[in-house]
């Protein structure tokens, strides 16, 4: 089965979007981070130069990946040298979801590592494909996410679940693995919210930041090409993935509703590129009402 995301790209249509311009003392301007994923293969040719280009563009805060790797440590040092905040970074999901797998760091000593690193937030990235198979296997996560929310808390951070567009797939009873979360999930249990993944799991971002109200702490904004057909929950080709501005998810009503929903963070993330520190500069010209 093919699901069509019948996307209208015309003229039309796009004049009828408003131009997205936000307030100087909007927070989110102000503070605009970038998803450092979006720029991984610039950074293991050159961290330094690389995190001087987002800090040219304009962006005010990072978010690292990997955690609490050499790299990611590394990351959160030069941005802040840069004169850039790192308030959360993406980490080891393991030492949450799978605490019992041989090797994995306790989730303890990722904690200590995220104080003194300056942290204030840490999410989980991803699930493996073995581990969100049935609702049982979600509630399961549920369980742990909510224990490590738990232990969060309790060294002042604030823990948060990212999400794709699998965890939006009706699994056995015709319940998403989301669905389960939105119930399962504690009060101290927030959400990273990705629209674009939202977007291609069926639903609209701006709904759903409403419906989530106080659960979510960050949001990546991030656009999606127009025109695409896409297999239903399969995989998304790269040039998916566009500069904000450039595709069909209007971000003034995001950042609206995410102000409503008491959203802390937005970050700038593009999974794909054939130029990032070029999409990157796009992104945050779109931000400012270029």
């Amino acid at each position: 089965m093919k699901r069509r995301l019948f996307l209208q790209s015309s003229l039309a249509s796009f004049l009828s979007v408003p131009a997205f311009a936000l307030e100087a003392d909007n927070p989110y301007r102000k503070n605009i981070g970038i998803q450092l994923y979006t720029l991984r293969n610039q950074i293991k040719a050159d961290l330094p130069g690389t995190l001087k280009a987002v800090a040219a563009a304009g962006y005010r805060q990072v978010e690292p990946y990997g955690f609490p790797d050499a790299t990611a440590l590394e990351m959160i040092r030069v941005s802040k040298d840069l004169g850039m905040a790192a308030n959360s970074s993406h980490f080891a999901w393991e030492s949450v979801t799978d605490p019992d797998k041989a090797g994995v760091v306790p989730f303890a000593e990722i904690l200590e590592k995220a104080k003194d690193a300056g942290l204030s937030h840490l999410v989980i990235p991803f699930l493996h494909g073995d581990s969100r198979k049935t609702v049982a296997d979600y509630q399961r996560l549920a369980e742990r996410c909510n224990a490590g929310a738990a232990l969060a808390k309790e060294a002042g951070i604030q823990l948060a679940y990212h999400n794709h567009h699998f965890e939006f797939q009706p699994l056995d009873g015709g319940k998403s693995g989301y669905e389960v979360f939105v119930e399962e999930f504690s009060p101290e249990m927030k959400f990273e919210m990705d629209v674009f993944w939202v977007k291609v799991g069926g639903h609209d971002p701006v709904e759903l930041l409403g419906k989530l109200k106080g659960r979510v702490s960050q949001v990546h904004l991030k656009d999606l090409k127009a025109g695409l057909a896409l297999p239903e929950f399969g995989s998304v080709p790269a040039d998916a993935f566009k500069e904000l501005g450039q595709g069909i998810i209007p971000m003034e009503p995001i950042i609206e509703a995410s102000a409503r929903a008491g959203v802390a963070h937005a970050h700038v993330e593009q999974d794909q590129s054939p130029d990032p520190i070029k999409s990157i500069g796009m992104s945050m010209d779109h931000l400012k009402g270029l």
